[in-house]
């Protein structure tokens, strides 16, 4: 068990900076957003979110049950793939590698984000982990696109957290996985009840690619043509 900590002490302790980065990055926001036509609003976009890849590790993903392992791990892929091309900043971390009890990220999700440092944890819970928690907030985002496995503990367990503590979260569903469908469809629900925003993969994509004018639409018809080819490979296998 790590020590227990008062999330109120660590936004306390965080808030000035974070209000700092925040309001650093609304103005110009505001602005370009105003210069293109579009509204900041509610969505997840390329420069006002971040992604976090909790766990996706070969003993958690055998555990998995409630979707097709390869189509989910595809899914992470391609999240990672764009994140990385579009300059999405993403927090990557695992738990109980360093005690020798799991193994670090599974391969062909590393092989999108090589260079990534994993923050390798013992706690259950990511938000309770003061590395993961600090490379969170260092993201300078306020918005977190989150997969994580399983769904009902390592993705449930700090996106409720990260929600109490004034962060706004989304999933990506047919990303993540649980133990089963009845125990991911529960940490669905509750995830949604606690105010974070289901999402799926090609929704998210287009989310943060607003715009085919923008870059990031060139983006996401490089990495969604690799998306497709990679799925037509799944159906032929």
């Amino acid at each position: 068990m790590t020590k227990h900590f008062s999330r109120r002490g660590v936004m306390a302790a965080t808030g000035g900076a974070a209000a700092a980065v925040t309001a650093s990055m609304i103005a110009p926001q505001a602005a370009a957003a105003a210069s293109k036509g579009r509204a900041t609003g509610e969505l997840f976009m390329y420069d006002n979110s971040a992604l976090v890849l909790i766990d996706y590790q070969p003993e958690m993903v055998a555990g998995v049950h409630s979707i097709d392992t390869k189509l989910m791990m595809l899914n992470a892929r391609v999240l990672a793939r764009f994140a990385v091309k579009a300059g999405i900043p993403v927090v990557l971390s695992t738990v109980g590698v360093e005690s020798g009890v799991n193994s670090p990220t599974a391969e062909e999700l590393r092989q999108e984000i090589p260079d990534l440092r994993e923050i390798d944890r013992t706690t259950m819970n990511a938000w309770d982990d003061d590395a993961f928690r600090q490379a969170v907030l260092k993201t300078g985002r306020r918005r977190f696109v989150m997969c994580g496995l399983w769904t009902e503990i390592c993705l449930a367990y700090p996106i409720v957290d990260m929600q109490a503590d004034g962060l706004r979260t989304a999933f990506v569903a047919d990303a993540v996985g649980g133990q089963n469908k009845y125990a991911h469809d529960i940490a669905v629900d509750r995830m949604a009840h606690a105010g974070s925003v289901p999402n799926t993969v090609l929704a998210t994509l287009a989310e943060w690619s607003p715009d085919w004018a923008l870059p990031q639409g060139a983006i996401l018809a490089e990495v969604g043509a690799w998306y497709q080819a990679e799925l037509a490979k799944l159906e032929q296998g």
